[in-house]
């Protein structure tokens, strides 16, 4: 076994944030992921090196996830990897049950993640894993999850310039009604069609809608609350069909529509299972993708905790319609 890159201990309290609730999340959005390494911060990312299905990322300051975090890598102290989502989720489920089980207050516990190489069985050459070295009171574990080659340099830049691209946020946000509900809502659209109109104005208005040869079946949240560019809502549209509403405020210039696919909305709204506190809709400029931002508070206060971020691009079917 050689170990490549020494990866610190995984804080014992962050066990729950990734096994119950990030992990489960990420797992329902795509099969694989980029796991992402900086001096400061670790991500899980989705798709950001392909123009293909829903984007996601999900970043950590250090001190939410590690102990003693030390890392060095000959790529600017920056590792990054794709991993099979389940199986990282099955190490960290088994690494939480040593760790809880193993002494009252886990005080003597410690798990420590390495990234190595290994002759698997039946193999001639090495193969890389994630390994989760857990010790506990009486007992010990070690789990290997396969993983890709790092990537290279070439790779780990152009993994780290998309990752600043998602970050670019739309001008107009609006809060997004209960997502439970939403997702409700959405799985009974999903068998009229595959495609979802979605429309966010400023005035606080998000439209959905799906629509058949024979029936369209809709939802409209209004009033909802904006951060960004806003606007008040004319007192002539009040009385007005939502459809209207929705033309007359792409005609201002004060709202946008685009149209995603039913199946990358239905998945972004799986990342309630992270337990975000709120989430908020916006489209990009030029109608280039739907934005989701998932927000969480410190607990017992309703203060953004800015160790934490999640967010979803959905990628438009048509580009530049709104």
């Amino acid at each position: 076994m050689k170990s490549y890159y020494p990866i610190p201990f995984l804080a014992r309290n962050s066990l729950p944030l990734l096994e119950k609730r990030f992990l489960p999340a990420l797992d329902k959005l795509g099969k694989t992921c980029h796991v992402y390494l900086t001096r400061d911060h670790a991500a899980f990312l989705h798709n950001l090196l392909n123009g293909h299905g829903l984007h996601s990322v999900a970043q950590f300051r250090r001190e939410a996830l590690f102990d003693d975090y030390r890392i060095s890598s000959q790529n600017d102290d920056r590792i990054a990897f794709a991993v099979d989502v389940s199986l990282l989720n099955r190490a960290v489920r088994s690494a939480a049950t040593v760790c809880c089980g193993s002494s009252s207050d886990g005080s003597n516990n410690r798990l420590q993640i390495k990234l190595v190489k290994k002759l698997p069985p039946n193999c001639t050459q090495p193969m890389p894993f994630l390994t989760f070295e857990t010790r506990g009171y009486k007992s010990a574990v070690i789990h290997d999850v396969p993983i890709s080659k790092p990537l290279s340099k070439t790779q780990v830049l152009e993994l780290q310039s998309a990752l600043e691209t998602a970050q670019d946020l739309p001008q107009t946000l609006v809060q997004a009604p209960d997502l439970v509900q939403l997702q409700n809502f959405v799985d009974r659209m999903k068998y009229l069609g595959d495609s979802l109109n979605v429309f966010i104005s400023k005035y606080g208005d998000l439209h959905v809608e799906v629509s058949a040869t024979l029936i369209s079946l809709g939802a409209e949240f209004r009033k909802l609350m904006v951060i960004g560019e806003k606007a008040d809502a004319p007192a002539e549209d009040q009385n007005l069909s939502a459809q209207s509403r929705s033309s007359r405020s792409i005609l201002r210039g004060d709202g946008q529509s685009v149209q995603v696919s039913v199946k990358h909305f239905a998945k972004s709204l799986q990342c309630h299972l992270a337990k975000p506190d709120c989430a908020f809709y916006g489209i990009a400029p030029q109608g280039s993708c739907l934005t989701v931002i998932f927000q969480f508070f410190i607990p017992g206060t309703h203060q953004t905790d800015k160790s934490i971020s999640l967010h979803c691009r959905l990628p438009v079917l048509d580009p530049g319609s709104s």
